[in-house]
Order: structure tokens, then C-alpha cells, then sequence
């Protein structure tokens, strides 16, 4: 998309909250994958797909900077939480920070760690949402431990899901990254435990529905 439209979305679409500005500043700044960040769009699809699912437990596979998190915990209900899983304990000073100065940070609890491990830790059907945004070489694993935690009628958000259009140029991008998200690609789409969509939005984000 074009940089005028972008542009344009932006000005027609509600603003970030000045603390959700800050973390976006600061991440593009200090982090040398600042891209990684959602931003200002999908972090108002995230808080406003929050307020429409109204879940009480969502969790979270790759925190970042901690941006993505305070956009779902900023469209929860007051006794609602989330649960934040990030491997690099680098961030972690830096995630707490940024809880720490949003008036949405106590409804976050950060862990830092192997997700894999640290999802055996709670029981099936624990979460009303997931977001997976992770390791892309371990999406379909991921998608496998996330359908067993979540609710039935819960929903799973899965970003990256194009991966700047590498999954339709496997030739030119033959890297682990590509053929995880492709995996996971082709194990949603021919599971029929859930309902799917993919939004071509930013990096393509993707919506499931478990039946």
C-alpha cells in the first residue's frame, strides 16, 4: 500500500493513545527490529477485536517491546488479563518499563521464556484468545498447543501470516522462516476444527475461529 494512502487510513482511524505512541517511538528507536512492532493500525484492530470477542484470559506469543499486549489489554473488561510470553530476557527491563507507564499494564503478566514450555503449564481450554506472534519457524507447532488451550468458540490471531509475500515466492525466499509460516498457512486452512480468514493487513493477520 502505497505511503499517501497508509496516510490517509491513519487520519480516519482513531488515535494511539499517548503511551502507545511512546513505545512505538521508543521500539522503533532502541530495538534493531523495530518494524516488528504492530503499530498504530493493527494495534486499534487488536484492542477493538478484544472489545468485540470480550474474552477474560487471552495469551500472548511473542511480546516484543510490549506494545501488542497493552492494545489487548487496553480493550478488555476491568477484571480480564493477559498473559505475555517473550524469550529474549534482553527485553525484559525494557517491557516492564513500558507496562509500567501504561494505565492498562497491571492487567498484563509477563513471562519470559521458552513459549512451548511455558504454555504445558496451564490446562486445556484455559484462554478465550491467543495471538501468535512468534518464531515463525514454529508457527504450526505453536497453532497446535494454542487449539488445545483454547476455549471452544475461542479465537486464535495469527500475525505475519504473508510475510511480505515471501509465501507466494518460495523461490527466491527457500529460508525456515518462509516454509513455517507456509506450514502453518496450509495446517489451518485444511483443519476443519475451526473457521479461518486471512486479512491482508500490514503483514497479513490472521483470524481462527475454533468450532
Amino acid at each position: 500500500m502505497e505511503a499517501k494512502l497508509q496516510n490517509y487510513i491513519l487520519e480516519h482511524i482513531d488515535s494511539q493513545p499517548p503511551t502507545l505512541k511512546k513505545i512505538e517511538r521508543e521500539t522503533n528507536l532502541r530495538l534493531i527490529n523495530g518494524r516488528m512492532c504492530s503499530g498504530h493500525l493493527q494495534g486499534r484492530i487488536l484492542k477493538m477485536l478484544t472489545q468485540m470477542i470480550r474474552p477474560n484470559r487471552i495469551l500472548e506469543l511473542g511480546t516484543f517491546s510490549g506494545f501488542s499486549a497493552l492494545c489487548f489489554a487496553e480493550g478488555l473488561k476491568e477484571d480480564a488479563t493477559i498473559d505475555t510470553i517473550e524469550i529474549n530476557d534482553e527485553l525484559e527491563d525494557f517491557i516492564r518499563e513500558n507496562l509500567a507507564s501504561s494505565p492498562f499494564g497491571s492487567r498484563v503478566n509477563l513471562h519470559i521464556g521458552n513459549a512451548m514450555e511455558i504454555m504445558k503449564q496451564w490446562p486445556d481450554s484455559h484462554f478465550d484468545l491467543i495471538f501468535i506472534d512468534a518464531d515463525k519457524r514454529l508457527y504450526p507447532e505453536y497453532y497446535n498447543q494454542a487449539l488445545r488451550l483454547l476455549q471452544p468458540g475461542g479465537f486464535i490471531i495469527a500475525d505475519n501470516t504473508l510475510w511480505d509475500g515471501h509465501v507466494v515466492n518460495t523461490e527466491k525466499f527457500n529460508d525456515p522462516q518462509t516454509h513455517g509460516v507456509m506450514r502453518f498457512n496450509d495446517l489451518v486452512a485444511s483443519d476443519e476444527r475451526v473457521e479461518k480468514v486471512i486479512l491482508p493487513i500490514r503483514d497479513g493477520l490472521t483470524l481462527i475461529r475454533k468450532i
